[in-house]
């Protein structure tokens, strides 16, 4: 028996990347199409069953077209039985725009709800709120002989949350015979030991949408062997797009072409595909008087990738012992910021750069 495991999918959402409004319009129909694609995947590859552990939609207010996409696909497939817990974006976003449940379309409420598949597998879930979210552990009761998956949509307790409803207490579902806890909220891949008999796991967002969610995205395939009662998981990377932070340490350079050669080095040496969205981070520490155009740069990579952007997070090296004696206006100057006692280090490096720039007579762009 095979089993898709997504969460956290996040369709009708504003993307997060600082995309021009056509690109993140396009982004938004891109996280659909792979939605489609992997249900189609499902379909081509024979799975049995779709786990959507919370977070579908992103807002309550779904569009036509997802919410058409979405049920046509289900209904489209009715192979394949779908189990839907909704999480905290997405209460209620779907299902109450439906005139008619789809059959195959499996819901989960504020109770512990369980769903047989097949002969010897067991889908169990419960939709956390304020009111039931500490008291659910106690009722969770399963059969010990079936293969149990386990869905909620929460942070581990570990971590810090917003509202309680949002937290799930690993500890409290040890030895209740769960064989996969099949989790969503955390946007990156994680698969973790439950305890002796399972595991629990968080597949990640399906699309990429910020830069807080760098790196490979996709679902969890499960291969269940009902005979053996084991279940077997493997992460599918599947994102149309990924988005990549790649810092650049540009110490020591002195120029913008210095430093678009060290951009180009760490680009070549990540091997990031052309489709991508990418972040340049500068680090390091740069002369006070070196150049530095960051408009120059990013052009130099808007083609090469879907979407660029850069953060400059290098710093100004001022070497204040050279102009101590200065009799020029550079020196009075650099000696006058030095001397104030209101700005911290940093910020006296960045308004002499500035400065400096200025008494040459450059026109200040980056700052």
């Amino acid at each position: 028996m095979k089993i898709i495991h997504c969460a956290d999918i996040h369709l009708d959402s504003r993307m997060s990347a600082n995309l021009t409004r056509e690109k993140a319009r396009e982004r938004r129909t891109e996280l659909l199409t792979t939605f489609r694609k992997m249900v189609e995947y499902g379909a081509a590859h024979e799975v049995d069953a779709i786990l959507i552990a919370g977070d579908l939609f992103d807002t309550k207010n779904v569009s036509a077209t997802a919410r058409n996409v979405v049920k046509d696909l289900i209904v489209g497939h009715p192979g394949i039985e779908f189990y839907y817990l909704q999480g905290n974006h997405d209460e209620g976003s779907f299902t109450g725009g439906l005139s008619q449940i789809p059959e195959n379309l499996h819901l989960f409420d504020s109770k512990w709800t369980s769903f047989p598949l097949g002969k010897k597998v067991c889908i169990t879930g419960v939709e956390l709120n304020p009111e039931n979210s500490g008291s659910v552990y106690n009722t969770l009761s399963l059969d010990a002989d079936l293969v149990n998956i386990v869905v909620l949509h929460g942070q581990e307790s570990e971590y810090s949350a917003k509202d309680k409803a949002e937290v799930i207490h690993l500890t409290a579902l040890k030895n209740k015979g769960i064989d996969y806890l099949a989790l969503g909220h955390i946007h990156g891949y994680k698969k973790e030991r439950l305890d002796g008999r399972g595991v629990y796991c968080y597949p990640g967002c399906l699309e990429g949408r910020g830069f807080d969610e760098c790196g490979e995205h996709g679902f969890v395939e499960l291969s269940v062997d009902e005979a053996a009662g084991t279940v077997e998981s493997r992460f599918v990377p599947f994102a149309s797009r990924n988005l990549y932070t790649i810092p650049v340490d540009i110490t020591g350079c002195v120029s913008t072409m210095e430093i678009l050669e060290r951009m180009k080095e760490e680009t070549d040496a990540g091997n990031y595909p052309e489709k991508s969205l990418v972040k340049y981070e500068l680090t390091g520490k740069v002369d006070v008087e070196s150049e530095k155009e960051t408009d120059f740069l990013l052009h130099q990579f808007s083609s090469r990738f879907y979407f660029v952007k850069i953060k400059d997070s290098s710093k100004y090296l001022v070497d204040y012992a050279s102009f101590a004696k200065d009799v020029s206006l550079k020196g009075e100057f650099i000696r006058t910021v030095m001397g104030r006692e209101d700005l911290s280090e940093e910020d006296k490096a960045a308004v002499i750069h500035y400065g400096l720039q200025a008494l040459a007579g450059e026109e200040i762009l980056d700052a």
